[in-house]
């Protein structure tokens, strides 16, 4: 066995990532185990209780069954991933949209409600580049987030994102309509099937910067990686380190070249099977509407919260499952951007 070689924590990373492969693998079974074994006592309690009619170990039952749902629900949900980079990390981009200071100010709103969806779920998320905007957000922000699963459980938030409200920046008080796009892409770190050559690429330093224009540091720190044959851009000023933006980058581009060889094989199955619906990147796919009601509508799968804010607080979760169980039955619906 590898893992038993004496050797084998000499590179910690590779010794992290055979790590997390066993972990994933055998992560569902051990799962089943544990709550194959939750049921079975759900199970005798109850009969128990049932024979010595214990009405108060019947409502604690009661309650066990709830949480036992919850448990196996989530527990589906990790079964139907069926996405060749779910089980990876995730790297997610918000970029605003035509309008302005509103649609920046709406990526930060989108950014707050990512970052607390990630601390519900105990995963990990750092901010690895950002432009802010002149007078509030963010013209573009990318996290990196690490967790289990997390490529595969926001991949449904790919798309643009419209938020309806009265706005903060309008002294007249008019209702604005604003955008955001959201970007996920598999945080990859090897893989065979993505080919990326040096002489492929051109890549550009520069001095990165702040709000304002203001220098973070006084070296060319700021990667910019260009992949000559896709025309594909990608780039990193976070860390202070050239090195370390560098890997940042080659990250993103490994994700973008994953997503194209992802939306290819859509494209090329869609003709097989003679669809006619838009399979394109950038759809509108959410509303989120503050006045003059409260509601959160996804147009994929018709599921709809009536309490945005309730979504902002980073409830995403039965968005997530609508999405990957009408994904799972090849039942997603036409869009409807109304």
């Amino acid at each position: 066995m590898v893992m038993s070689s004496p050797d084998f924590w000499s590179d910690p990373q590779r010794a992290e990532q055979v790590s997390r492969k066993l972990r994933l693998v055998k992560g569902p079974l051990d799962h089943y185990r544990s709550l194959h074994g939750k049921v079975a006592d759900w199970d005798d309690l109850v009969d128990l209780a049932l024979e010595e009619n214990d009405q108060e170990v019947l409502k604690d039952q009661i309650k066990e069954a709830q949480t036992l749902l919850v448990e196996l629900r989530a527990f589906e949900l990790t079964l139907i991933l069926r996405g060749p980079y779910d089980q990876e990390n995730a790297i997610v981009s918000l970029h605003a949209g035509a309008g302005g200071t509103e649609a920046q100010d709406w990526v930060s709103m989108l950014l707050r409600m990512y970052l607390r969806w990630t601390e519900k779920h105990g995963f990990k998320a750092d901010i690895i580049d950002s432009l802010e905007g002149e007078e509030a957000g963010y013209k573009s922000v990318t996290l990196e987030i690490q967790g289990d699963n997390a490529f595969g459980f926001l991949r449904p938030e790919r798309g643009v994102h419209r938020l309806i409200r009265i706005s903060p920046f309008d002294a007249s008080g008019r209702r604005h309509t604003s955008f955001a796009s959201v970007e996920v892409l598999p945080d990859i770190e090897n893989d065979e099937s993505i080919d990326i050559r040096p002489d492929d690429l051109k890549v550009d330093t520069f001095r990165a910067s702040g709000a304002g224009g203001q220098h973070i540091n006084k070296t060319d720190s700021a990667v910019r990686i260009t992949h000559l044959p896709t025309g594909i851009v990608v780039g990193c000023q976070s860390e202070r380190s050239q090195h370390s933006n560098r890997e940042t980058a080659m990250k993103m581009l490994r994700g973008k070249l994953a997503e194209l060889q992802e939306r290819k094989w859509e494209e090329h199955m869609a003709e097989l099977r003679g669809d006619q619906a838009d399979i394109g990147w950038g759809s509108q796919i959410r509303t989120y509407v503050f006045q003059p009601y409260s509601v959160v509508r996804d147009h994929r799968t018709r599921y709809e919260v009536p309490n945005a804010q309730t979504v902002m607080n980073g409830e995403l979760d039965g968005f997530i499952e609508a999405f990957l169980q009408q994904e799972a039955r090849g039942a997603l619906q036409p869009e409807d951007n109304g």
